[in-house]
């Protein structure tokens, strides 16, 4: 089987149990992807499969570590996809820049970096060294549609 990233994104959406087919749609007056030059920057992404979030509460109460984990992977997931329909391919990523990773945590609840260790697993699966990134994980006490997890990013790609 060739190692490409395409391929191992494949390996990532089956083993995750999800497809990520079709259109994100995006629900107000902005855009998923705005290019600066050189750089994309991707919209906060919640794990929705669909029309569905696959993971909502807070985290560290009604949502396990795990749990979270999970819905990082499809945060993550959601934002390489619109990268690959912004830039046609994975393969125009030189480098994710940053990631910020947003967990609705329970006010005891403090494994915000084990959450986002998850996304960062992510990244480097299906890119290699240019998915490793700085990172900031952040808890807070609500995110929209109630989700446990909310994921941007900020990658470098190749010029046009």
């Amino acid at each position: 089987m060739e190692d490409s990233r395409d391929a191992r994104f494949a390996a990532q959406e089956s083993a995750l149990g999800y497809s990520f087919e079709g259109e994100l749609k995006i629900g107000g007056n902005y855009v998923s992807t705005v290019r600066h030059g050189d750089v994309v920057y991707v919209s906060g992404q919640v794990p929705r499969v669909g029309s569905t979030v696959v993971v909502t509460g807070r985290v560290g109460a009604d949502v396990s570590l795990a749990q979270a984990q999970l819905a990082a992977k499809v945060c993550a997931m959601r934002a390489l996809v619109l990268l690959r329909q912004s830039l046609g391919s994975l393969d125009r990523i030189q480098q994710i820049l940053r990631v910020t990773v947003y967990t609705q945590s329970a006010a005891d609840f403090s494994q915000q970096s084990e959450v986002a260790d998850a996304a960062s697993d992510l990244l480097h699966a299906v890119l290699g060294t240019a998915g490793t990134h700085t990172r900031t994980s952040v808890g807070v006490a609500q995110l929209p549609k109630n989700a446990a997890v909310e994921l941007d990013l900020i990658a470098a790609v190749t010029p046009n």
